[in-house]
């Protein structure tokens, strides 16, 4: 629902889910997770058009992602760290399809990775809080710089928040982990690419959300490289 609605404004807390072909409203049997889309093979029940596998794979993904934390985290870190990772795929997912990164995902998880630093530890909190400011401040730096050079944006303000919030839940230690691990994945993308034959130009936009997503999912479970 976030994936498909953010990005085209439309209401996320209310109004009921329809097919994007016929229009008709989905019933509670439609919208079961995995369990629909497989029982009608990926049609709409009502017109028997193509249901895009996206729905399946991000719900398989979010499926993944909840039992990948329970084999690190336990008890209420545990949800914390769903919530985290659920929305990190939500992030991934557009700003790969739709080169964006909405401030209705990015910017709640700054206060939410505050908080989760002060019920584990309060005494943690200022560096967490400097890492929030950090993201911000390091990555706004290089996108102010880049602009002055180039006369064009190099780095998006989604990706300066998204940093931002990492330094709020992996603190200030944790930064250059996330941001080395988004630049590897990053280039790996662009690797993948150029092996399909799929030729990326110099001033091409490539979206840098995803690595840091996988950036801080990986740092939040696993702490910063170097550290295990």
């Amino acid at each position: 629902m976030l994936v498909t609605r953010l990005p085209a404004g439309r209401a996320i807390a209310w109004g009921r889910s329809v097919c994007d072909h016929c229009g008709h409203k989905l019933s509670p049997a439609d919208l079961v997770p995995i369990a629909s889309w497989l029982a009608m093979r990926g049609r709409c029940r009502y017109c028997g058009a193509l249901v895009t596998p996206l729905y399946l794979v991000l719900e398989l993904g979010a499926l993944g992602i909840a039992i990948w934390a329970a084999t690190v985290s336990e008890g209420w870190v545990l949800w914390a760290s769903c919530v985290l990772g659920w929305c990190l795929l939500a992030l991934a997912a557009i700003d790969f399809r739709d080169g964006l990164l909405p401030d209705a995902l990015t910017l709640p998880l700054i206060p939410l990775g505050l908080l989760v630093a002060y019920l584990e530890d309060p005494a943690s909190v200022w560096p967490h809080a400097t890492g929030a400011l950090a993201g911000f401040l390091v990555f706004a730096l290089v996108r102010w710089l880049y602009r002055r050079l180039r006369s064009r944006d190099g780095l998006g303000l989604g990706d300066v928040k998204l940093l931002a919030a990492a330094g709020a839940f992996v603190s200030w230690e944790g930064l250059p982990s996330v941001v080395l691990i988004a630049a590897v994945a990053g280039l790996a993308m662009a690797l993948v690419s150029a092996a399909l034959g799929r030729r990326i130009a110099l001033d091409q936009r490539l979206p840098f959300g995803p690595g840091l997503c996988l950036g801080l999912w990986l740092v939040w479970l696993y702490g910063p490289l170097g550290s295990y």
